[in-house]
């Protein structure tokens, strides 16, 4: 249809000190506030491991703050790709895997 936004879905790991800095809790925040859908969660081996569903230009923007996230944070590294919608409803925190 003219003038709805293509919905996209990205896989997205962020590394550096992204644990213990809040970065979860403001994703969620950030990707809410937007009306992203998805969820986040820590990863075992100190990452943080999002997936992130909604219209193309808003995902590209929350993708872009991610390489900032929370104010302590020191993100190294944010990598980003194509993913499957699962069909999340809202934006969640998820326990860590």
């Amino acid at each position: 249809m003219i003038g709805m936004a293509a919905t996209v879905a990205r896989h997205v790991r962020i590394t550096g000190t992204v644990q213990g800095v809040g970065f979860r809790y403001w994703t969620a925040r950030e990707a809410q506030r937007r009306g992203l859908r998805g969820w986040v969660r820590n990863r075992v081996d100190g990452s943080v491991e999002a997936l992130i569903i909604g219209a193309a230009e808003v995902v590209e923007d929350m993708i872009r703050v991610c390489h900032t996230g929370p104010r302590i944070a020191v993100v190294d590294r944010v990598e980003a790709e194509p993913a499957e919608d699962d069909g999340a409803a809202g934006f969640h925190q998820l326990h860590t895997e």
